[in-house]
């Protein structure tokens, strides 16, 4: 009898001491699935990060964060160019001239990027002349940087609504003065609205252009065939700018501002 009491008695306790396991095991699993659903930082959260990172002088960090904001598919000129800044401060002059590029692409009449870029560009150790070009040419496509494609596309919709506007003048006014001023102003404003136009749409080609590149590595050998056994034509270094005019395979066919073109590895290039 006392046997069978003893062996009852073993049975219970045992079974209250898994009952106690179980709230311990039912914990924890939730305090797992907790930390693996955490929510990720917003947007704002790593903008905020990233800014701190920079003004503590941690630059590295600030790019890692600015990267992500990038990957979660967000762009804007301030990241771009802060981006830029950050790759600047760790002397990644590759990184900070293609961002520079990208921000200069989204805000061409912006003149703190344009310096900055200018400061960087100064840093590359290529030399390279530019091909000389008609003056005319070079002065409009200064004038066109001046805004942007949506800016320049807003003018060119003003000015349209102002020539209807003047040659609704020059077809209902009745004194002859009206009418002259409604007909010469037309004109104007016809010509400044295909011209505004005209830059519009050169901006837009130039912001979606997919030909451009910088150089990322230290230096790269441009070879006269897409093959590593070729022969090098010359050598670029980190931050040069490039044209890339075709592709074959892992090969880019490149060409520098001066007229020089070759063939290097599209790995060692990032497009603009």
């Amino acid at each position: 009898m006392k046997k069978r009491i003893s062996v009852c008695l073993v049975l219970l306790l045992g079974c209250l001491a898994s009952y106690a396991q179980e709230p311990a095991d039912s914990l924890a699993q939730p305090a797992a699935e907790q930390s693996e659903s955490a929510p990720r930082p917003t947007t704002e959260q790593l903008w905020d990060m990233a800014n701190t990172a920079y003004i503590n002088g941690n630059f590295h960090s600030a790019a890692e964060v600015y990267e992500e904001i990038l990957s979660r598919g967000v762009s804007s000129v301030k990241l771009y160019y802060n981006l830029a800044n950050a790759y600047f401060k760790e002397d990644r002059i590759g990184k900070a001239i293609l961002y520079y590029k990208r921000a200069l692409r989204l805000a061409p009449g912006n003149d703190d990027i344009r310096h900055n870029l200018s400061v960087a560009e100064a840093r590359t150790k290529d030399n390279i002349e530019d091909i000389p070009e008609f003056f005319f040419v070079t002065w409009m496509r200064e004038a066109r940087h001046t805004m942007s494609c949506t800016a320049w596309s807003v003018l060119s919709l003003v000015l349209l609504a102002c020539a209807l506007a003047l040659f609704l003048v020059y077809l209902l006014a009745q004194r002859l003065s009206l009418r002259k001023a409604g007909f010469y102003g037309t004109v104007v404003a016809v010509l400044l609205c295909m011209l505004t136009t005209w830059f519009a749409l050169g901006e837009r080609r130039e912001m979606l252009d997919d030909t451009a590149a910088v150089v990322m590595t230290a230096f790269t050998a441009v070879k006269s065939s897409p093959d590593k056994s070729s022969t090098d034509l010359f050598v670029l270094h980190e931050g040069t700018v490039v044209t890339v005019t075709n592709r074959l395979d892992d090969w880019c066919e490149v060409v520098i501002a001066d007229g020089k073109k070759g063939w290097l590895e599209c790995r060692k290039i990032e497009t603009i």
